[in-house]
């Protein structure tokens, strides 16, 4: 039995257990994801178009902590997709799980997660299945799941204002996968060895918020015999009186570790979005630097924490890119209509150096998102989000891809 699962059936059934916090203060939620997507490739050979609908249901059940200076409790997760369009020539979008040779599609993949937790004070600590949102690993939802993850992770607020994070970790369970895997870097543009992969992640961190309006991160990550990587980051709000200026500057320094099997590492990314934000308004401009011989090393199936982060195509994070970009942001509550909200971006890049010897290249992205929550009657909270981006570059084929996604939430307890 894998030991972490054999972890939190221990804590479960331990006779010193009290069940009363541990079922009074428990929660569980089930979340219904119905998500389209949609990629076509617009030149160039191979496969013309991603493209794949799927319904999603995501049960997550916390329960609370038994009674005692040290508590116990359990976090489950649970996953089905369901197919409702795709085929063997449309599949690889991330949605849904298919066969790697013959690309044919399951009509429905599911997986279950379990970890238990201890609690001490203001101290917690989970082993076992974990969805982590760290500036170093973001397993975010961008598909029909998360990725998740396995190991264990203690977070620490003892201290007022700071936050410790520290996390050990062996596999990936990728977004659209029922297996866990060994973790790799992110490659495409064959930025690093293709293969190249690690059992041990472990990372530390620190949030410390220094007043209402300014808050920094400090977190080291070392993937073993892949990358070492420390990153740092400022948010600050200065307030106008009528409006307020956000800016928010995020840092990576990365290099190879031990055996180096991904190759050489060598990057440093200055990341930085200086936002007006007045009434329903919010006009952003960006910039971002890559200096270094490689790209920006991250966990393949993660999001990778620059500003560019929600961008549909492409992460622009090639090697010695220099990425401007311009987004403005518009919540039609100021007009009367709540939950409405509307987005546009424009991100380019360029003196990207490619691992091919080929160099001064760019990139270019043009994004739309409209996105609606129901606020009253019988589909309250439902939400709809249709995203759509159009994507050239000197290196890569030309993209339009399309999102469309409806969720909601029900609180079953």
């Amino acid at each position: 039995m894998n030991k972490y699962i054999l972890l939190a059936a221990c804590s479960i059934i331990s006779p010193a257990l009290q069940a009363n916090d541990f079922i009074s203060d428990g929660s569980a939620k089930l979340a219904l994801r119905n998500f389209y997507y949609d990629r076509d490739f617009r030149d160039g050979s191979g496969q013309s178009q991603a493209q794949e609908w799927a319904q999603g249901f995501i049960f997550n059940y916390g329960s609370g902590f038994t009674e005692g200076p040290v508590g116990f409790g359990l976090n489950a997760v649970g996953m089905l997709g369901i197919k409702l369009d795709s085929g063997p020539g449309r599949t690889g979008t991330g949605i849904l799980a298919y066969n790697a040779s013959s690309h044919e599609v399951a009509d429905d993949y599911s997986k279950l997660g379990l970890a238990a937790k201890t609690r001490y004070s203001k101290t917690e600590l989970q082993i076992g299945t974990l969805q982590p949102l760290m500036p170093v690993l973001l397993a975010t939802t961008m598909r029909l799941f998360p990725p998740l993850l396995r190991g264990g992770y203690l977070t620490s607020k003892e201290i007022d204002d700071l936050t410790l994070h520290v996390a050990h970790l062996d596999r990936i369970k990728y977004r659209d996968s029922t297996d866990y895997e060994p973790m790799a870097v992110a490659s495409p543009n064959r930025r690093f060895k293709a293969g190249a992969t690690s059992n041990d992640l472990n990372i530390i961190g620190f949030d410390y918020n220094w007043s209402k309006t300014l808050t920094t991160r400090y977190y080291h990550a070392t993937l073993s015999d892949l990358y070492q990587q420390d990153y740092f980051d400022v948010v600050h709000y200065l307030d106008l009186g009528h409006s307020r200026i956000k800016s928010d500057v995020r840092y990576f320094n990365s290099r190879a570790d031990g055996a180096r099997k991904a190759g050489a590492v060598d990057n440093q990314t200055l990341s930085s979005m200086f936002t007006w934000l007045t009434g329903g308004h919010s006009l952003g401009f960006g910039y971002m630097q890559l200096n270094g011989s490689t790209a920006l090393p991250y966990i393949s199936g993660t999001s990778v924490n620059v500003n560019t982060e929600g961008a549909l195509v492409s992460e622009f994070v090639n090697p010695n890119e220099r990425v401007t970009q311009v987004r403005y942001d518009y919540d039609f509550a100021a007009l009367g209509v709540p939950g409405l909200r509307g987005m546009w971006r424009y991100i380019k890049g360029d003196h990207i150096n490619l691992p091919n010897n080929t160099f001064g290249n760019s990139e270019r992205e043009r994004g739309v998102e409209l996105s609606y929550v129901i606020q009253s009657g019988a589909l309250k909270d439902v939400a709809f989000r249709v995203r759509q981006a159009d994507y050239d570059s000197d290196f890569a084929r030309n993209v339009g891809e399309l999102r469309v996604n409806i969720d909601y939430n029900i609180v079953l307890w």
